[in-house]
């Protein structure tokens, strides 16, 4: 489910699917989590669920235990997909031009920005498949009607929509419109990813 404009989430929202997917991709049960932290269960429980408050000590402990810095938990990472209709965009006065905010989004990697110019030509069902773990998508609509986002959360967007959306689940980019341009920017944070964390006595001869 996409979230609107005006329903941002709030940074115990952030942390709270953050360490849940830090979590999960290192095949952690709450327990462990608890454990290697030093904080309680029922404390993660609050986190994970985004009704807790933590401390900055705790994002560090939590960034420990998780093998991320304390920062990583607060920034933006798989999030679900977040729209902005034309209407509901605000201009504001900066010197000599206006602005219009889109979006913001904290961290570090790559970064790629391009022009996509699509047309209707019959079925468009092809599916791309999911980029590098944490890739986000900025589209901006410049002209014409067109669908787009993950296969299951699409978005109908017209001329002056902004949408941000996951890119690393399979997605899709559909024109409604004879033609449509949209401006696009593609983040792919640097960060260092890890499979099931296998638990099991060191080997002896791996001083490494």
């Amino acid at each position: 489910m996409h979230i609107r404009s005006d329903g941002r989430p709030g940074e115990n929202e952030l942390v709270a699917r953050n360490v849940r997917r830090y979590r999960q991709e290192r095949a952690m049960s709450l327990g462990e989590l608890a454990r290697r932290s030093g904080l309680s269960k029922q404390t993660l429980s609050k986190i994970e669920q985004g009704v807790g408050n933590p401390t900055v000590e705790t994002l560090a402990l939590l960034g420990a235990a998780l093998d991320v810095s304390a920062r990583r938990l607060l920034t933006e990472w798989g999030t679900p997909v977040y729209v902005q209709r034309a209407a509901e965009g605000e201009w504001h006065e900066v010197r000599d031009r206006t602005e219009r905010m889109l979006d913001e989004v904290y961290g570090s990697g790559y970064v790629r920005t391009l022009i996509l110019r699509l047309e209707r030509t019959g079925p468009q069902s092809q599916t791309i498949e999911p980029h590098t773990a944490g890739t986000l998508h900025h589209l901006y609509v410049v002209t014409g009607k067109l669908r787009a986002g993950p296969v299951n959360d699409l978005v109908e967007l017209a001329a002056g929509d902004f949408v941000r959306f996951p890119g690393d689940v399979a997605h899709q980019y559909l024109c409604l419109s004879e033609r449509a341009v949209a401006h696009m920017v593609t983040t792919v944070p640097q960060v260092r990813q890890f499979g099931p964390t296998v638990t099991g006595k060191p080997d002896p001869g791996n001083r490494a």
